[in-house]
């Protein structure tokens, strides 16, 4: 048995890190910006904040989060083994709560649009945590992959 991974999943592995770093990248942005954009009076402050906002989703965090999740869907066909793996069922879960995460995000930017006040920045601080405390955990359980077997 040859014991060097193939090239098909260290090119799917490439992309995958790539991916996972842009999408987590924008999602600590989006946030950012939803607290500025909250904390905004000026018309047209929050029009910079509208367009920074809408490029951000729509050119690089979006992307980034489908080309994840489908490198990261290639790789568990690669090696499917890893779904048995307590670490990666954690793994799983905080990643589905990452993409609801994400859908939120995108929900609060359409809300934003219309109610540039319907929430306070104090709840965007909170919410600019989660994708720090998700990614923590994700990561954790890729590198150290506690409770395998």
């Amino acid at each position: 048995m040859n014991a060097e991974p193939s090239s098909l999943l260290l090119w799917l592995k490439a992309f995958h890190v790539m991916a996972v770093i842009s999408w987590m990248a924008g999602q600590f942005y989006i946030w950012r910006l939803y607290v500025y954009h909250a904390m905004a009076t000026d018309p047209a402050i929050m029009r910079v904040f509208q367009v920074m906002e809408r490029r951000l989703l729509n050119a690089i965090t979006t992307p980034a989060a489908i080309l994840s999740l489908f490198t990261g869907i290639g790789l568990l066909a690669l090696e499917p083994f890893y779904l048995e793996q307590p670490w990666m069922q954690v793994k799983l879960l905080f990643l589905v709560v990452m993409y609801g995460a994400h859908g939120f995000s995108i929900r609060f930017r359409k809300k934003l649009i219309t109610e540039p006040h319907a929430y306070p920045h104090t709840l965007f601080r909170f919410l600019n945590e989660l994708p720090t405390v998700l990614m923590i955990v994700i990561v954790i359980m890729i590198i150290v992959k506690p409770f395998a077997r």
